[in-house]
């Protein structure tokens, strides 16, 4: 499982364990897993979606980073 923390400038929209997350990168869509390689990425306006647990959450994002290191992912947006 990879721990997911989805932050804005006003608040944490998401704090939890999640199986999968995809996310739109500036130079394409990708899907984060489990063990997934290190990465620093930005990212552009699009949809993120994660899946878990709970079912499917979805987010429609105007921009932002994201940052996947040991299992941790950390999504800082704009909404």
């Amino acid at each position: 499982m990879l721990r997911l923390k989805i932050i804005s400038p006003e608040k944490v929209i998401f704090d939890g364990e999640v199986e999968s997350l995809k996310v739109p990168g500036t130079q394409g869509s990708f899907e984060i897993l489990d063990n997934h390689a290190p990465i620093i990425s930005s990212l552009d306006k699009g949809e993120v979606e994660y899946k878990g647990k709970q079912g499917v959450g979805k987010l429609t994002i105007l921009g932002g980073f994201v940052e996947v290191k040991k299992n941790e992912i950390s999504l800082c947006i704009e909404l």
